[in-house]
């Protein structure tokens, strides 16, 4: 009995509470994701202690940024098909992967009325710059490709192309008026279920690949406690209620 006693004093000296002993974790976000893994990290820190430090962008340039080096510890991707490939070449925690969330793709105006809910403004071709993030480096990209190709329209439009870096960077040309209209993720124009602004057309998922994102242990994280609390949280009832909110499928 004393020599309990003894070990929980000294544990409580060491960390007196669970927040006591929190620590930081690099994370290294997509683009489509970044609004809601901002109120997941704040849930993250109230639950955990801990710290998401987040980097949103492409995840074709993050891959290549952690093969370099580059100090993250979890990604969050865009697709499922970069985890798996971190994960086959020894950049990742093997068994670690799993998917956090299904995007959705949706072609959006800044403009209210502009696009009808049928997506038929794009077979009329009434528009100057058509936004999309490059498919080369963005999954949503590629995904947006698919689904001209599946309509007939991808080589009519090809001219009216304006792509952006990444999903974000799509979402900003639409917004400012350089694109009319243009291809995101629905997280990025919806908020709890309801349009924030402009007009949409939800794209039909029979129309492009499943967009699966999944999440995977960086081995700069392996052994880090505070990047395995992070990866458990994003499995967590809060971080889901966020996710489906935001406009993904589970």
């Amino acid at each position: 009995m004393l020599k309990f006693a003894r070990t929980l004093t000294l544990s409580a000296a060491l960390c007196v509470s669970a927040f006591a002993c929190a620590d930081e974790v690099q994370v290294a976000v997509a683009a489509n994701f970044a609004g809601p893994m901002q109120k997941i990290a704040a849930l993250f820190e109230q639950h955990t202690g801990h710290k998401a430090m987040i980097a949103t962008g492409a995840t074709g340039k993050f891959y290549a940024q952690i093969k370099s080096g580059a100090p993250f510890e979890v990604l969050l991707a865009a697709d499922d098909e970069t985890p798996a490939r971190l994960e086959k070449e020894g950049a990742a925690v093997a068994g670690s992967r799993f998917t956090y969330a299904i995007g959705k793709l949706v072609l959006w105006s800044d403009k209210a009325g502009y696009i009808d809910d049928k997506g038929e403004i794009l077979k009329k071709g009434q528009f100057a710059h058509l936004a999309l993030a490059n498919p080369k480096l963005a999954p949503y990209g590629l995904a947006a490709t698919e689904a001209l190709k599946a309509l007939g329209l991808a080589d009519t439009l090809a001219p009216k192309f304006v792509m952006g870096e990444n999903i974000a960077q799509t979402h900003q040309f639409i917004a400012t008026g350089n694109a009319e209209l243009g291809f995101v993720a629905m997280s990025q124009v919806f908020d709890n279920g309801k349009l924030k602004n402009g007009s949409v057309w939800i794209v039909p998922p029979t129309l492009y690949a499943p967009i699966r994102q999944d999440a995977v242990l960086l081995n700069k994280g392996k052994g880090k406690p505070a990047a395995d609390a992070l990866l458990k949280f994003l499995k967590s009832d809060p971080a889901k209620a966020v996710i489906g909110a935001s406009g993904y499928s589970l």
